[in-house]
């Protein structure tokens, strides 16, 4: 069986939404079917179905949490001792060799990937030119715009 990485972070994350939806949800969706029956005719009753298709995505996003969960593998990368290398969980200060611009990404799961909070997938393109590299070494990242050069300025453990 494949094991996924997941962040300490991203596991709290899919825990407190699987809470979220056994404990909130599921009982709200529950209850609402309950009274669209209440109702009378379910085949012309639109909050009935309303209800059915969304205890639907419910359950099936429980599945699915409890898949990934099952799967992972939490890597807690403040336990990893400091090598200077760019690992999964790893926080990656780059500056681009053309602009001298500083860019930072943390390295996590596909599930965790968020641009706007500049978390990228460590199956990304980026990512997969960082990791195993270390602080000082340069690194050719190919974007759609062409190819930009990078040194790996600073590997922070947060």
């Amino acid at each position: 069986m494949n094991r996924f990485p997941m962040t300490v972070e991203g596991e709290k994350a899919l825990r407190e939404e699987l809470t979220q939806l056994k404990t909130v949800d599921r009982p709200r969706i529950s209850q609402a079917i309950a009274e669209a029956r209440e109702l009378g005719d379910l085949k012309e009753n639109a909050e009935y179905h309303a209800a059915r298709e969304q205890q639907s995505f419910a359950e099936g996003r429980i599945n699915d949490i409890e898949g990934k969960l099952s799967n992972a593998q939490v890597i807690d990368i403040t336990t990893i001792n400091k090598t200077g290398k760019v690992l999964f969980g790893t926080t990656v200060v780059l500056v681009n060799l053309d602009t001298d611009d500083e860019v930072e990404y943390k390295i996590v799961g596909d599930d965790e990937a968020d641009i706007k909070d500049n978390k990228i997938s460590v199956n990304s393109p980026i990512a997969r030119a960082l990791v195993g590299k270390e602080e000082g070494d340069v690194v050719v990242v190919n974007t759609p715009s062409g190819s930009v050069e990078y040194e790996i300025d600073e590997v922070k453990h947060i």
